[in-house]
């Protein structure tokens, strides 16, 4: 029993018509692949680490003990992202390095310096000084399921590679990999060494950022997740503005209103998520709020989960009076309170 799969590329699209063997051709991806590739870039990170020789030896703790210095070397990709010298790339991939190395597929390479970072989308923005750089196309539309995309980067040292899958997911969320989590989910083969690449669509426009796959043992098993580019493009852009990311912050800490919640707290419906906690002094608990509230809506945004309310809470600016809508008991309570700025988060090595 044969099994025929088929696909017609709409109009504009890099690639033909994927067809079984009475459909005539299978339509090559190399034009795609051609665009986007070049500007897909390895980067190497290097970090001074001081070291004892003897530690953990009890005998020489109050002695001074010889010291060793090495150098670590880490492996990633990056996108250029525009003529100025602009990479993208995975915040983990460069966190720690004392000097950072792109190299380009051309076989050119040269120091980038950090324009800025942002930890809680995991991505991170470079700039190299280099003429007639190859750039990306940034993707206007949204991705869909079932979309066909391409992987590119730079899988265990290998150099510059491509895998094909499809979008398995958008959205996703609650994995632990960020703060903020709107994930493509994709099952193109991304390996180590892959984070910071490129995943495009048949048109090699670039639609996301690879940052992780789920794996136990590290391989590749289908699942791998890339920041969308709407996110890194706003991302980018307030670096590029500013040197950082600004977000909105209210002081509140959401939780869920699970079945369970709902029932014990004798609710009609489980509309809203519940304030779990108060930031002290923050705008939320100067405005009133209190920890049991029930947060129903913050403007005209409805309030379905915590993941919602953060994502909707980092788009106010600074600055800007906010309406948010509370359950306290039986009785629905309007609150109005002055956004401030998110605290940046601490810095890692």
């Amino acid at each position: 029993l044969a099994v025929l799969w088929w696909y017609e590329a709409g109009p504009g699209a890099a690639t033909g018509r994927l067809s079984g063997p009475f459909g005539g051709r299978i339509d090559s991806y190399a034009e795609a692949v051609s665009r986007a590739a070049p500007a897909v870039v390895n980067i190497y990170t290097t970090q001074v680490v001081t070291q004892d020789d003897l530690a953990g030896n009890p005998l020489l703790d109050r002695f001074e003990r010889p010291r060793r210095e090495r150098l670590l070397s880490s492996l990633g990709s990056g996108v250029l992202v525009s003529e100025k010298g602009y990479v993208l790339t995975s915040h983990h991939v460069i966190q720690g390095g004392d000097e950072i190395i792109v190299a380009l597929e051309d076989g050119r390479d040269a120091m980038a310096s950090i324009v800025g970072t942002d930890p809680e989308t995991d991505l991170a923005l470079l700039q190299i000084d280099l003429d007639a750089l190859p750039v990306v196309r940034l993707s206007k539309a949204a991705p869909a399921r079932g979309d066909i995309v391409l992987a590119i980067g730079n899988p265990l040292g290998l150099g510059s590679s491509v895998s094909m899958g499809i979008v398995s997911a958008t959205g996703r969320s609650h994995l632990g990999i960020a703060t903020f989590e709107s994930f493509i989910q994709t099952d193109a083969a991304i390996n180590r060494g892959n984070s910071g690449g490129a995943l495009v669509n048949a048109s090699g426009e670039l639609i996301g950022i690879n940052t992780a796959i789920l794996s136990p043992s590290g391989g590749s098993l289908g699942i791998g997740f890339a920041v969308p580019v709407s996110t890194a493009r706003e991302v980018m852009e307030q670096i590029i503005a500013t040197g950082s990311v600004t977000r909105g912050f209210i002081g509140v800490e959401a939780r869920e209103l699970t079945p369970d919640l709902v029932e014990s707290l004798k609710l009609a419906s489980p509309a809203g998520v519940q304030i779990a906690g108060l930031v002290p002094g923050g705008p939320a608990d100067r405005a009133g709020a209190k920890v049991g509230d029930i947060l129903l809506a913050i403007g005209d945004r409805p309030m379905t989960n915590p993941h919602i309310m953060l994502e909707t809470v980092a788009k106010l600016h600074p600055g800007d009076a906010v309406m948010m809508r509370l359950r306290r008991g039986p009785r629905e309570i309007n609150v109005r309170l002055t956004v401030s700025t998110r605290p940046k988060p601490p810095a890692q090595r």
